[in-house]
């Protein structure tokens, strides 16, 4: 049996059910560890054995490839795969509704989330526009010199990214804005412990690059977390991620240069610098937005019972 939120919490206490014991976020997170690594394995095998017997040639490590995009496609499916395992932990291991990590309302509003994107992508493009500027000005390489892939080429990829880069980007926020902000939040009335936990293992979980890279992804991580207490729901974060991840490989392969060696943790001083009042202004833009939608924040009350009075 499913136990749902109590009435009037905020997002991060969501998990606070009466079915909650202190092992089972734990248990979650073992859960979607084993089970992501697991599904990701078998993505990888199944790739790997349908190269061999295409006879496909190998690539720098060895393995054989179907070439760049594949390779691309292939990393943010093994990330992608996250999202039901993700949904399942809440499920089984905290006998609780899944939808309750997509928002208090116990799903995904999609037009709140659609409302958000289109403020996501502005913020993506004054960000690259402005800290690519910056860096050209200041000597950085920012390799809008090079070739262009074509249209063809570039068509393809775009395809392909627009199919495997929302789970992904989706993923990676539900495991945590959703789940571990969630999980912290059982044991802490306020948000900010939550937010900060999950925003380090976020940066964490992209390894170690650059100090400004790795500081940016904390700053993300923190910014999406508390766009998602404020806004009640996942909605702001995932836009946000999507687009970031869209547009910046939209980019990339605009040029041809779909891989992966380098992430956001390799980000110059130069965009890490502009991208601090970039997301405090997609956050600010946000919540103004989202007061003005008179946002569902918290979970509902339950309605009150009616009483019949007899006529005459």
């Amino acid at each position: 049996m499913l136990i749902p939120p109590p009435p009037a919490a905020p997002y991060h206490r969501l998990a606070r059910t009466p079915a909650h014991r202190w092992w089972r976020p734990i248990l979650g997170i073992g859960f979607i560890v084993v089970g992501g690594l697991a599904l990701g394995l078998a993505c990888l095998l199944t790739a790997t054995v349908a190269a061999v017997i295409a006879g496909r040639p190998e690539a720098a490590d060895g393995v054989p490839t179907f070439g760049a995009l594949a390779d691309l496609a292939l990393t943010f499916v093994t990330v992608a795969v996250l999202l039901p395992v993700t949904l399942l932990a809440a499920r089984w291991i905290q006998r609780r509704p899944a939808g309750s990590l997509s928002s208090v309302t116990g799903a995904l509003r999609w037009r709140w989330l659609a409302t958000c994107l289109p403020v996501a992508a502005g913020a993506v493009v004054v960000f690259l526009v402005v800290g690519m500027g910056l860096a050209a000005a200041t000597g950085e390489d920012t390799g809008l010199g090079e070739t262009l892939a074509g249209w063809g080429p570039f068509a393809l990829s775009m395809l392909v990214l627009l199919v495997v880069v929302p789970p992904q980007a989706a993923a990676e926020e539900y495991v945590c804005r959703g789940f571990l902000l969630q999980g912290a939040g059982v044991w802490f009335r306020g948000p900010w412990v939550p937010i900060a936990v999950q925003a380090v293992v976020f940066a964490a979980l992209h390894g170690w690059g650059t100090p400004w890279g790795f500081a940016d992804l904390l700053l993300f991580g923190g910014v999406a977390g508390w766009l998602t207490v404020r806004t009640g729901g996942i909605e702001a974060a995932v836009a946000l991620h999507v687009m970031t991840n869209l547009i910046g490989f939209a980019l990339s392969a605009a040029y041809g240069d779909l891989s992966t060696e380098q992430t956001a943790t390799d980000m110059p001083w130069q965009l890490a610098v502009v991208d601090v009042p970039v997301l405090l202004g997609y956050a600010a833009v946000i919540l103004r937005l989202a007061r003005r939608r008179d946002l569902v924040t918290r979970t509902p009350a339950p309605a009150e019972p009616r009483v019949l009075v007899p006529a005459g």
